[in-house]
């Protein structure tokens, strides 16, 4: 039997669906760039779900047809098609209807965005640096093998390694949407390269997710900013170049304050601080909805907390733990090669059902 309530919610969405096919083609919705991309963007968020609504009446078509069969047709061989038919179908019915209901769930406007990314060494000294280093280079490798493009924006290199802060922005297809669940304390369990008695030690570093803003998500008043420039510097402070590339922003209303110094063009480092300093005003406010949302959902304790420990990787027992999922893997280091798919899938998964739940779906 097909599920009346989603059948329901379905006529609905098609509605809608046609309604912004039809607005996108307007040429007075066309000259308003904003509402066009906004919609445009609702149509592509709306497409899968109606590509599944296609599958499923379809296969509720076919279904009802069989079903017609077996109910007048004499002819044996004819009856078992029409069983084995049924039988496969009516396996497919829940599938499909489980794929809806997800689809259904109203996606978060900010998981298409592109992200910044702060990775700060925490307790543990120069170890906590290194092991900054170490989850930068895991992100590195996840976003090159999803073929998202990484760029440093400012880092504080670490004594003996690694970094004590690095800051840096992530471009690609729903990078937000998949990286967001990694934000919080990252805690490692190993013998330091700075121990010589052997034992292990226990460090933390800190990441922050950040969805990047675009321009059409704040205004910002260029007059509310101080510009200042400075000589890049590198390992060791010497000095990359002698021209004064490097920028530094103040956002004076908020005290924000962001830098760029990776590019030779003091126009690019401009632009990277200006996006950069877009995003941190802009999650200001996104961090209400993300504090409201945390108290309801422990897969997203990382992001509306983000002093919450979230996964610890254990170097002597080789596992890695996720403490919000309480899900562990025995392959930390292909974990920290970047093969962390298998603890997003799994977050992105409870995170649904608990906002199925909350839907009453």
């Amino acid at each position: 039997m097909a599920d009346t309530m989603i059948l329901e919610k379905l006529s609905g969405v098609q509605h809608r669906f046609e309604e912004v096919a039809q607005l996108i083609t307007d040429p007075d919705v066309i000259s308003d760039m904003k509402r066009f991309v906004r919609l445009n963007k609702e149509y592509r968020d709306l497409e899968p779900l109606m590509e599944a609504y296609s599958r499923y009446k379809n296969v509720l078509s076919n279904l009802e047809d069989a079903r017609g069969i077996l109910s007048v047709e004499k002819d044996e061989e004819l009856r078992e098609m029409a069983r084995t038919e049924v039988e496969t179908l009516s396996q497919q019915v829940p599938e499909l209807e489980e794929q809806i209901r997800f689809l259904l769930l109203p996606a978060d406007p900010q998981d298409d965005k592109n992200a910044v990314m702060e990775i700060r060494a925490g307790t543990g000294g120069d170890e906590a640096s290194i092991f900054a280093g170490d989850l930068f280079r895991m992100y590195a490798k996840f976003c090159e093998n999803k073929g998202w493009k990484v760029e440093v924006t400012s880092l504080s290199e670490g004594t003996a390694g690694g970094f004590k802060e690095l800051v840096c922005s992530v471009t690609g297809n729903k990078v937000y949407g998949i990286l967001k669940y990694e934000s919080g304390v990252h805690r490692v369990q190993r013998v330091p390269k700075t121990e010589t008695q052997g034992r292990v030690h226990t460090s933390a570093a800190t990441v922050a997710i950040l969805p990047e803003a675009d321009e059409f998500d704040i205004d910002l008043n260029v007059n509310d900013i101080r510009k200042d420039t400075f000589c890049s510097s590198g390992p060791g402070g010497q000095s990359v170049n002698t021209t004064y590339s490097a920028i530094r922003l103040t956002h004076i209303p908020s005290g924000i304050v962001v830098q760029c110094q990776d590019e030779k063009s003091q126009i690019k480092n401009y632009e990277k601080a200006l996006t950069e300093l877009r995003t941190r005003l802009y999650n200001l406010e996104y961090q209400k909805y993300l504090d409201e949302i945390a108290s309801k959902r422990k897969t997203m304790v990382s992001t509306g907390d983000r002093s919450a420990k979230i996964r610890t990787y254990n170097y002597p027992q080789g596992r890695v733990t996720d403490h919000r999922i309480n899900h562990t893997m025995y392959n930390l280091s292909a974990v920290m090669d970047g093969d962390i798919q298998e603890f997003i899938d799994k977050l992105q998964m409870e995170e649904n059902t608990q906002r199925l739940k909350e839907a009453g779906m």
